[in-house]
């Protein structure tokens, strides 16, 4: 029978390893590779809000606004690839606003997930909600002005004195970024009007203005203690924004400000800094800043001093350490899925079953984490997701759920009854299927309360040789469900019926725990919280309260009622010790006596002794107890400090520990399991000891792991983990202390924190006890684990250890900049962060210069940190056109910048011209607020003119072209006709001196020859110049005739004979001279200018006058002279009397072959 048995338990086994395995080798992934992300937008901007899911095709993607469907329109509708576009963002009230939490619904044929939340929100500022009042204060004192708004996104906030802006810091004054003006050391010159100005992409406000009034200081002046008159503030602080706690103190001599710690910690002082005379700002908070801050103003050279403290909580959003993960199982089954996360405020947690919500009812049950699926049905298949979410937002993970069917399975176990036993016991028996009973392996018995909502099912796996079974881990006096599954190898029958039984009552198994006070010496408050079910039993019908004087054997008796908690006992002896101890009873009867509980009653005196504290005690665990308290609120006596006793029920008591009066925690340690404890407190001054608070608390039992035939080994420790890159982690651990010869693995798991596919995860196998794991992403929340293994065993999970893996330098720069003209010489530029995932951004660099100092290489530098997406620019001149770019910088290096963006800035504000005015790769449409922006009929207009201009340059490129071909065949034509007669030509030129209309050719020059078309200067030109269009009123001429001809060489030198007039511009200036821009008026007869506006730099003058004129061809080698031109082999020149200059393209090769083949003339 044994071996049958060892079977059959093996056959269950494998049918319970096997199929969660199968299920997950077999699951087809559905995840999101984009999701949506919190934007904030203009009204009437266009908003992308990303969602592209991946799996098995088809996918159906819809999305959600507030849990709703959102139904498309020819404003709002959905691209190819799933992400939802919104044309025009509107900003009209109710349900018409597009403003909500988006979320986008993936659904395949496995089933469908949400992605995660993402709030739409459309920048707006409202009215002030504080707004500065006016002050008189002393010269030499402290001046304070304080501004509030609420403002999407957040406003800056800076301050105007008499109208005009104030710096935002300097050695007196100091602008906080939460909107409040310091000033310190306030002098006559400081009385006058203030107000605030509040600006962002939405609009601008100005607040009321407020006079400060400064009266003369006494003299000499008074010495005066420190003393804080405005301090830090309680504030709640979102992960990696900024925290400022503001601190002001006045005193003479003046005080000296400090900031520490509560705790005794060390400040972090690579992201804290003093800001102004004394206030505090954290950037970039971390969950270690949280605590309590203190200020402490301090007169020098003395030990006066005064403190004001605040404390900082730091909001997380939620982070998943455990996630559930796909499962297996038959039909009629269980399945349990688990989720926990972490964040301030603890997240709450939410189920969803193929994207709509799961409630809890007769199968599917919900309780703390966890999400448990009872007599699983087909319909059960299908992909869970567990959502975390807080105030600071939400995270996901899912989980798919495979239902495994069976054609040949067994029927329903039948008849199945339930008979109580005891108040802990009902015995279960049933009738075998009617079919295929044969095959049975095993039965499942499942039970849980039949009351309230959220019970945890049970399951008992037992043989098949039996079909009864006694369930005795029951509570007294409780309904239960029960119903049994029938198991064979390929599969479970369906669920048998359910049947409900109670268990009987019983007597309490414990008494209460007493709480005694004194509200005056003749007096004895008595409370007792009710006992939980388990020590009930039942229905608790009545107490029994008795008490005694400890001098005394006489015992006093009460019976209560069992609804009641607490009770007066009145008319005492005042300064005696009374005994007391308490009783629970049900319908059954009486259950066990608590221990006698001691108080003292206080001593009759007029003296004022400080009230009974209200003392509570929590078990931590089995050998720790917490004690809180807190003084009564008629308390009106001062404290020194606290004395706490404890000691075990049946020991006597030991020494008193002595407490602060600042304390309100005390952890008791060290204690035994499973004892009662008797806890004292009492406050005392200066008059004595003060009312004290009794009260009686026991510690739980430690759990117990059961002996296991091989116990698994110990898991590895002591996890050290550093970020050598940005894509790399390096892991180093100990091995746990166990003596084994055999060969050590260790797998190592890595996952991203909140990663929502479970099938994701990493899993690293090495035999080392470190290890580099590669290829993560960069400024990603990594969570790490690890576990051995040794002979077939494997350890438990290490510890989870996390760690971020370090940022990469920003790629790419700043997006959507815009600047806008907000005041005369104000300006606002605002951006968004890289269009990057993972990349952290510390600060932003904002550069800005006007056309001139931009040619100069000049820019004016401003930074903000890395929260923060505007500046502004202030001091505009007007009349000039500035640019502006951004780059994101981050510890890792500085980003690219941002495409310059221009802005100009009219002199004359009065002309029909608005002078908020942005060009760059900013939008062009006009709000009411004076705000620009480009829109999609600016844009098309400007592509369309763009390409217009593009084909009319080719159009004009191909003519010049066209028409340089047919005067390179008209020369070489030329060419023909006089080769013969060449050298009589020249010497004919020589002869005559000048000859109008006449084409020279000239074959080569020497490189030690030039032509200086410059007579009055030294300087020597290259021979070389660029080609370009003479104006044909110009008459410039200059003779030249050949000095010598020197037979056998086929160079020609010149002499100059006529020198022109300074006033005149000769040929090659002529040559040089093109315009500079469109603004460049053309050049008149005689004149020298060279018609460059000055808005670009020299290089950028050279490119515009090799491409301005109408014959922009390739540099050519031209000579102009009075008397005629000269052919090189280069291009051909026709110079004629009216000065025209009309250039010819380079030859082709046979042309140019036929020029340098000139024979040499040979001596006479």
């Amino acid at each position: 029978m044994a071996p049958v048995k060892g079977k059959l338990y093996q056959r269950l086994l494998f049918l319970v390893v096997f199929l969660p395995i199968s299920g997950v080798l077999c699951f087809s992934e559905l995840f999101f590779i984009k999701e949506p992300h919190d934007v904030t937008a203009m009204r009437k901007e266009a908003v992308i809000l990303d969602c592209q899911a991946h799996g098995e095709s088809p996918i159906d993607v819809r999305w959600l606004k507030n849990g709703v469907k959102v139904l498309e329109n020819d404003r709002v509708y959905r691209l190819s690839n799933g992400s939802l576009f919104i044309s025009e963002v509107e900003s009209r009230r109710g349900d018409k606003s597009d403003e909500g939490l988006y979320q986008c619904l993936a659904q395949n044929k496995y089933g469908a997930i949400l992605s995660q939340k993402a709030r739409l929100t459309i920048a707006s500022i409202s009215a002030f909600t504080i707004q500065p009042t006016s002050i008189a204060v002393t010269e030499g004192s402290v001046a304070r002005f304080s501004c509030k708004i609420s403002a999407h996104p957040p406003c800056i906030i800076t301050w105007e004195f008499n109208r005009v802006s104030l710096p935002l810091a300097t050695e007196r004054i100091t602008v906080l970024p939460s909107g409040v003006l310091q000033i310190h050391g306030v002098q006559r010159k400081d009385a006058g009007n203030y107000r605030c100005i509040t600006t962002n992409i939405a609009s601008r406000r100005r607040s009321i203005e407020a006079s400060l009034t400064v009266t003369p200081a006494p003299r000499p002046p008074l010495p005066q203690r420190p003393r804080i008159i405005v301090g830090p503030q309680n504030i709640s602080v979102s992960l990696h924004q900024n925290a400022i706690l503001e601190c002001m103190a006045t005193g003479n001599p003046r005080p000296i400000l400090s900031w520490s710690r509560a705790d005794s910690k060390s400040i972090d002082v690579y992201s804290t800094k003093v800001l102004g005379n004394g206030n505090l700002i954290i950037t970039d908070i971390k969950p270690q800043h949280g605590g309590v801050y203190m200020c402490r103003a301090t007169t020098p050279g003395t030990r006066n001093f005064t403190v004001s403290s605040a404390n900082i909580t730091v909001l997380a959003p939620p982070s998943l350490f455990e996630w559930p993960e796909s499962l297996t199982r038959p039909r009629a089954g269980t399945a349990r899925f688990v989720c926990q996360a972490e964040g301030v405020p603890t997240p709450q947690i939410t189920w969803f079953k193929n994207g709509e919500k799961v409630h809890s009812n007769g199968r599917f049950k919900m309780y703390n984490s966890k999400l448990v699926i009872n007599q699983i049905i087909p319909e059960d298949d299908a992909i869970y997701q567990c959502q975390a979410e807080n105030e600071q937002g939400s995270v996901l993970s899912m989980a798919r759920l495979i239902v495994v069917m069976s054609e040949d399975r067994p029927s329903a176990p039948r008849n199945i009854r339930a008979d109580t036993v005891s108040s802990s016991a009902i015995l279960l028996a049933w009738d075998r299927p009617q079919f295929n009973a044969d095959k049975v392996i095993a039965y499942s018995v499942h039970y849980m309360k039949a009351e309230g909502l959220n019970n945890e099912e049970y399951q008992v796996v037992i043989g098949n040789d039996t079909t009864r079974y006694i369930i005795d881990d029951l509570e007294p006096a409780h309904n239960y469900t029960f119903y049994v599954v029938a198991y064979m190898p390929m599969g479970a029958s369906r669920m048998s019926d359910n049947v409900f039984q109670h268990t009987l009552e019983d007597v309490p198994l414990r008494a209460p725990e007493l709480s005694l006070t004194s509200r005056s010496p003749m007096d004895i408050q008595v409370s007792w919280q009710p006992l939980p079910d388990k020590l009930s039993r039942g229905r608790v019908s009545a107490y029994r309260l008795s008490y005694r004087t400890s001098a005394e054997s006489t015992v006093s008796q009460l019976e209560l009622p069992g609804e009641k908690t607490q009770h007066l006992l009145e008319n005492l002896q005042p300064d005696t010790i009374y005994l007391l101890r308490i009783v629970a009873a049900t319908s059954i009867g009486w259950g066990e006596q608590s221990a006698w509980t001691s108080h003292r009653t206080p001593k009759l005196s007029s003296a004022r002794v400080p009230m009974a504290p209200e003392l509570h005690l929590e078990p931590l665990n089995c050998t720790t107890i917490l004690a809180r308290w807190q003084l009564s609120p008629r308390n009106s006596a001062s404290v020194q400090g606290y004395r706490l006793f404890y000691h075990e029920e049946s020991q006597s008591e030991r020494a008193p520990l002595q407490l602060r009066a600042l304390d309100n925690t005390y952890t008791i340690g060290g204690l035994d399991p499973r004892k009662k404890y008797h806890v004292k407190l009492l406050a005392y001054n200066f008059v004595g000891e003060g009312y004290q608070a009794d009260q009686t608390v026991s510690t739980t039992g430690c759990v117990s792991v059961r002996d296991r035939l091989v116990p698994p080994p110990p898991p590895p420790h002591n996890v050290y983990i550093k970020s050598n890159s940005s894509s790399s982690v390096f892991l180093r651990w100990g091995r746990p202390a166990f003596t084994s010869s055999q060969t050590i693995n260790y797998t190592v798991r890595c996952n991203p924190v909140g990663l929502q596919n479970a099938s994701l995860v990493l899993y690293l196998q090495t035999n080392e006890q470190n290890l580099l794991v590669r290829d993560l992403e960069p400024n990603t929340k990594y969570e790490f684990a690890i576990r051995l293994h040794i002979d077939q065993l494997s350890s438990p999970w290490s510890p989870v250890v996390y760690h971020s893996t370090l940022p990469d330098a920003p790629t790419l720069p700043p997006s959507n900049v815009k600047v806008t003209l907000i005041e005369e010489d104000t300006a606002l530029v605002s951006w968004k962060n890289p269009d990057e995932p993972n990349v952290a951004v510390t600060h932003y660099t904002i550069l800005y210069a006007s056309r001139n100092a931009w040619l100069a290489g000049e820019w004016q530098v401003l930074q903000r940190e890395g929260t923060i997406t505007m500046a502004l620019l202030e001091k505009l001149k007007p009349g000039q056109i500035y640019f502006v770019k951004v780059s994101a910088s981050n510890n890792m290096g500085d980003g690219p910048f941002s495409l310059t963006v221009e802005l100009k800035v009219l002199a004359d504000l009065s002309s029909g011209h608005d002078p908020r005015l942005s060009r760059g790769n900013t939008h062009s449409t006009a709000f009411s607020d004076g705000f620009y922006h480009l829109d999609q009929k600016s844009m098309t207009g400007i592509t369309v003119g763009v390409c217009i201009a593009l084909i009319c340059i080719i159009i004009c490129a191909f003519i010049i072209v066209c028409r340089g071909k047919n005067r390179k065949f008209s020369a070489f034509k030329a060419y023909r006709e006089g080769a013969g007669t060449s050298a009589a030509a020249a010497g004919q030129l020589g002869s005559e001196g000048q000859t109008e209309s006449a084409d020279v050719s000239v074959p080569m020059l020497s490189p030690n020859h030039f032509i200086d078309a410059k007579p009055s200067t030294e300087k020597k030109e290259k021979w070389f110049s660029f080609s370009s269009n003479a104006k044909k009123d110009s008459k410039a001429l200059q003779i030249v005739r050949p000095a010598s001809y020197q037979p056998g060489s086929t160079v020609l030198t010149y002499e100059e004979e006529l020198n022109l007039s300074p006033d005149q511009p000769d040929a090659m200036q002529a040559m040089r001279w093109s315009p500079g821009d469109s603004e460049g008026s053309s050049n008149s007869e005689g004149s020298h200018a060279t018609g460059d506006s000055g808005r670009y730099s020299h290089d950028e003058t050279e490119m515009t006058n090799l491409s301005s004129g109408a014959s922009s061809s390739r540099p050519s080698l031209s000579v102009e002279d009075s008397g005629g031109s000269e052919d090189s082999g280069g291009s051909d020149c026709i110079v004629k009397e009216s000065g025209d200059v009309v250039e010819e393209s380079l030859p082709d090769l046979k042309l140019m072959e036929s020029l340098f083949s000139i024979a040499s003339v040979p001596q006479a």
